[in-house]
């Protein structure tokens, strides 16, 4: 269960926050209002129930608030009391939190109200206090009237009920930061004062300006989960059942470490708006924060083939249906009295069944998430026993292959455990190794030496990269360095981007649209920040720094261009005579280009030689055309049960030359429109259904369909759209005889 909190902000919305400083286009209320409304939305997404949330108007223009009768507390109003925050919250915050018209209230009575109503929410009915996380958030532009009379017994307070005090001012000065309002006035500078005196007064007190704490929401917010605890019993070393005198077991508890972090998955919503009449359904799932909405849900329906059902489909409960397996194309059925013979009979364990020295492991056998094994807290034998095994396994560089089954009955994991110590804590990490199922064993050619034929290794080839090329590529490897282009603190060199700053782009992206979309649904979501695309770009100025070295390596390799592929022209090898002399030329230089025609007793070749000497897509499209004039010819001189192949063949011809020549579409189009021909019986002379069968059985049976994408990226086909072409919906006769 996550820690309890209750968090107060306190916002000042004064008439002088109705004013801009600072160059800035908006109001000092909206320029903190983006602090106050990311952590209101971080709350929100957080869902949690032990989240309790606060909200106070300091100088508002109405006094509401439990301590109004006392003297100090005016123009103050508690606009939400702690609870949890919902989305009806938010929407009605909204329209409350403006500008008010004066300026009387103190902020000191205002954080004194805070302390106040964290106290009553979260004692016990016993007196004492609560496990909570307690917070107040101060976000105040210094500018109204402020009492430092009585700052000691406040801070007292607050170290007594353990309440972190955060300070945020609009325009504060913050040398560490390096921000210095110029012609401050003379009042705020006191209240700013007053402020800081409070803050070290207490002992989680934070003092900071807004403009930092907006540009630290730019990073991420990481969610740290409790623990988990995967495994819980004993770690054996040899069978202790059997061999109690020379087997052991230490009492153990196993966590995960690394955790794969997913994105919030989204959930499908109609509007009711669309639903037909008007009304919707009672069984529809009512959402009180979108009453516009209603969530969709989804059902299956199972159906076996019935001629006697209406339809010809019957339905059928989720219940009668059987388990099957395919054994190579045959469907083997295991009922569900069964299904235990699928299953590994197993016993939750874990047990040490050998070790290897550390450096016999390879990296890439890891399969998965890291966990930790601890003894347990409570004890003291087994944090002895773990321990002396941490520190062996250490010492001797070696690591502990152990298999585990986590629960009876689950599938058995081999794990290769590795000693932890940090600080104080020690344990064994381990990651699932591989079955020799899981392995995929593949050749490559070594990249260092050329195996010829005859077995002989060359070490200097045309494929192989000399020393200059070498040394360029080092060089250059060398200068785009990242574990030393970053700087600390003082100044020193460092590692660029630390594994702990690097967050998941997609899940804080997520994240974030999520909840700029809840929380302000007019304001277009923001670019990500920079921290979430550090990795995806190199930094410049490194980059800049390396150029040289680029250049130089481009030089010695002798990078070229690829030209651009053009559409129309030929990707593969032509193959050339051994005279050297161009055949085709000579052959069509002796043609006019006017008298170019394909004939029907030499259709194939006349295309291919004519398609060679054309110089535009009109030109190629002119020869299509003849080409398809003569396939129709051809179907139309078949006579009753005579053979397609001289059809085949010139459509084969005409596919493969226009995927060639990168244009798929002119024959997808000829395609299409000898399809619609062939169903609408434009084909034949004589109306004879077998032969529509026949032709098409052979179109189909050949391939001879769309060009689809996964074929010519070129093409706009799906596969989906050319494997449904194959279908012939029309109402002829089966080829059975």
């Amino acid at each position: 269960m996550a820690d309890k909190e209750a968090n107060i902000y306190i916002v000042d919305v004064g008439s002088s926050t109705a004013e801009c400083h600072n160059g800035r286009m908006e109001s000092d209320l909206d320029y903190g209002m983006k602090y106050v409304w990311e952590k209101i939305g971080l709350a929100l997404q957080a869902s949690r129930k032990g989240l309790g949330l606060g909200v106070i108007a300091l100088r508002h223009d109405e006094t509401r608030n439990d301590l109004e009768n006392g003297e100090g507390y005016e123009n103050i109003a508690v606009l939400k009391d702690l609870g949890p925050i919902e989305m009806g919250h938010l929407k009605d915050l909204q329209k409350k939190i403006v500008p008010s018209s004066t300026d009387s209230g103190d902020a000191i009575s205002a954080m004194i109200l805070a302390v106040h109503m964290i106290d009553n929410f979260t004692r016990l009915k016993t007196g004492k206090l609560g496990k909570y996380k307690r917070k107040i958030f101060l976000v105040t532009d210094g500018q109204g009237p402020m009492d430092g009379n009585d700052l000691d017994s406040l801070a007292t307070k607050v170290n007594e009920l353990e309440i972190e005090l955060v300070v945020v001012g609009i325009d504060f000065d913050d040398l560490e930061y390096g921000f210095k309002e110029e012609d401050k006035p003379s009042h705020k500078r006191s209240n700013e004062k007053i402020l800081k005196v409070l803050v070290n007064s207490c002992k989680d007190g934070q003092f900071a300006t807004m403009a930092e704490v907006l540009e630290s929401l730019a990073e991420p917010v990481v969610k740290v989960p409790r623990p988990y605890c995967n495994y819980r019993g004993r770690l054996s070393l040899g069978d202790y059942k059997k061999y109690a005198d020379t087997a052991a077991y230490i009492d153990v508890e196993r966590y995960f470490k690394t955790h794969q972090a997913k994105p919030p998955g989204a959930s499908s919503f109609v509007n009711k708006t669309s639903v037909s009449n008007g009304e919707a359904n009672g069984q529809d799932t009512e959402m009180t924060d979108a009453p516009d909405l209603s969530a969709v849900k989804s059902a299956i329906t199972y159906r076996i083939s019935d001629p006697s059902a209406p339809g010809g489909k019957k339905d059928i409960n989720r219940e009668e249906l059987s388990k099957a397996y395919y054994y190579g194309s045959t469907a083997v059925p295991i009922n569900a009295s069964e299904e235990n013979v699928t299953k590994l009979e197993t016993v939750q364990s874990f047990e040490i069944i050998g070790f290897i020295h550390n450096d016999k492991y390879e990296r890439y056998l890891n399969m998965g998430e890291c966990n930790i094994t601890v003894a347990q807290s409570v004890n003291d034998k087994a944090r002895m026993a773990l321990s002396s095994l941490i520190y062996a396994l250490y010492e001797l560089d070696s690591y502990a292959v152990a298999r585990i089954v986590t629960k009876d009955g689950k599938d058995p994991q081999l794990l290769v455990m590795a000693p932890f110590i940090e600080n104080d804590m020690e344990g064994l990490l381990d990651v699932p190794l591989p079955f020799a199922e899981d392995v995929r064993i593949h050749s490559f050619p070594p990249l260092d030496r050329v195996i010829t034929t005859s077995g002989a290794i060359m070490k200097k080839h045309r494929n192989l990269p000399n020393d200059d090329l070498v040394k360029s590529m080092s060089d250059y490897v060398d200068s785009m360095d990242l574990s030393t282009f970053g700087k600390d603190e003082d100044g020193q060199p460092t590692e660029y981007m630390t594994i702990e700053e690097t967050y998941a782009p997609g899940l804080h992206r997520i994240n974030q649209a999520i909840r700029t979309r809840a929380v302000q649904p007019d304001k277009p979501v923001e670019d990500p920040p920079e921290i979430l695309v550090k990795w995806s770009h190199p930094p410049p100025e490194l980059a800049k720094n390396a150029a040289s070295k680029l250049q130089k390596l481009v030089e010695v390799a002798d990078v070229k261009k690829v030209a651009d592929k053009v559409r129309g022209k030929r990707t593969r090898d032509q193959i050339k005579p051994l005279s050297g002399l161009d055949v085709n030329s000579l052959l069509n230089s002796q043609k006019p280009r006017a008298a170019r025609k394909i004939t029907m007793e030499n259709s194939i070749p006349d295309f291919k030689q004519l398609l060679e000497a054309t110089v535009s897509s009109s030109e190629i499209l002119e020869l299509v055309t003849q080409m398809a004039k003569i396939i129709y010819k051809m179907v139309a001189d078949t006579p009753i049960g005579g053979s397609f192949d001289m059809v085949t063949a010139n459509m084969r011809v005409l596919r493969s030359q226009m995927m060639d020549l990168e244009m798929p579409e002119i024959y997808n189009d000829f395609i299409q429109s000898f399809k619609q021909r062939l169903v609408a019986g434009e084909l034949f002379e004589n109306e004879f259904a077998s032969n529509k069968r026949e032709l098409w059985f052979a179109v189909k049976s050949k391939r001879l369909g769309l060009i689809d994408k996964e074929v010519s990226e070129h093409s706009d086909i799906s596969k989906e759209e050319a494997t449904q072409f194959y279908v012939l919906s029309t109402e002829l006769p089966t080829r059975a005889k």
